[in-house]
């Protein structure tokens, strides 16, 4: 479910009923120069393609560059990967005033705010 130009209330509504029915759940909207963009997918499993890091041989190398390792491009692994998004609700229920929120008020970006 896609969600643009509504209101606060109906957005955290439908969220629910969609999170409640493990419905995938995109809201936005544009103000100017400024928007926001949620998504509520849910339990989300998918796979991720990771480089393989080549291990260096002592004694092959010599000079700076050998204690660093080495991405080998050719190898990949393939991991599985879990993530369990929060309700609408949720995110925007959080707590301003701890002292972990305040580190984290660092890195949100101030368009957080504009659902406020």
């Amino acid at each position: 479910v896609c969600l643009t130009c509504c209101s606060r209330d109906v957005m955290v509504k439908i969220d629910q009923i969609c999170h409640k029915n493990s419905i995938k759940f995109f809201t936005g909207d544009v103000f100017g120069y400024h928007g926001y963009m949620f998504a509520d997918l849910g339990e989300h499993e998918f796979v991720e393609e990771k480089t393989k890091v080549a291990k260096v041989s002592p004694g092959v190398e010599d000079g700076p560059d050998t204690k660093k390792a080495k991405l080998d491009s050719s190898e990949t692994t393939m991991v599985k990967k879990r993530v369990v998004f929060c309700q609408l609700k949720e995110a925007l229920a959080v707590d301003w005033s701890g002292e972990k929120a305040k580190t984290a008020l660092k890195r949100t970006t101030p368009d957080y705010f504009l659902l406020q």
